[in-house]
């Protein structure tokens, strides 16, 4: 087991009611309003351990649609659960997105993404904001989120060659005692190239019935982090 949650020394009122006024203004705070500043960079390579041994990757270039709306004064996120038969990520817990088409920026493909795998109206979403992005250790993609902002519940239907289930929760069930827990990783065949990467924090939440965890678990930890400062 990992450390405690970030917010786990933050009183229980400050933890709750976080409406889009809030997240917007902490976006703000943070300089994180509007779409991300630099456009998807074509190329590039990045250094990761297979077999023991470094290997030199191609990076692929991913945007995620962090899609907010708020009901009963609460902000609320949506979530994929993404189908069994896929090649990469079975059954695991996501943001709409995918990987960049040539021509597009973050923005596009994000939208596109969200589109075709839960039918959201690109009409109906206002971007906002972004995250800044992240590197998976596993895929060497670099993920780049991409906040928009709804204006009313929408209306989803989850695309069955992609999407298992789509769903949303509640900015501040996330934050929740019991939801959330980090563990600490281990990766043997690190040991000696790298001591600073022998070991790694991965971040869990439990909650509609989800384990979500992996990059989509770093990603509402940014995210609530930066809302909490």
């Amino acid at each position: 087991m990992g450390s405690p949650a970030p917010w786990a020394s933050l009183a229980d009122a400050a933890r709750r009611s976080i409406d889009l006024r809030r997240v917007l203004t902490s976006l703000e705070a943070a300089g994180l309003l509007g779409p991300p500043p630099h456009p998807p960079e074509p190329g590039g390579v990045d250094t990761v351990v297979r077999d023991g041994l470094p290997s030199t990757v191609e990076i692929r270039h991913s945007a995620v649609l962090v899609a907010l709306f708020e009901e009963e004064g609460e902000a609320r996120v949506v979530l994929t659960r993404r189908a069994t038969h896929l090649r990469t990520h079975k059954g695991e817990v996501s943001f709409p997105g995918g990987r960049i088409d040539e021509g597009e920026d973050w923005v596009q493909a994000a939208l596109r993404e969200a589109s075709e795998e839960v039918a959201l109206d690109p009409s109906s979403a206002a971007v906002v904001g972004h995250l800044p992005p992240v590197m998976t250790l596993a895929a060497s993609a670099l993920i780049q989120p991409v906040i928009v902002v709804l204006d009313s519940r929408p209306t989803l239907e989850a695309a069955p060659s992609e999407v298992e289930r789509v769903f949303d929760v509640a900015l501040a069930d996330l934050l929740a005692d019991d939801v959330f827990h980090e563990e600490r990783w281990h990766r043997p065949e690190l040991r000696g190239l790298d001591p600073a990467m022998e070991s790694f924090p991965l971040w869990f939440f439990e909650i509609s019935g989800e384990m979500v965890w992996g990059a989509t678990g770093r990603l509402l930890v940014d995210l609530l982090t930066t809302i909490l400062r």
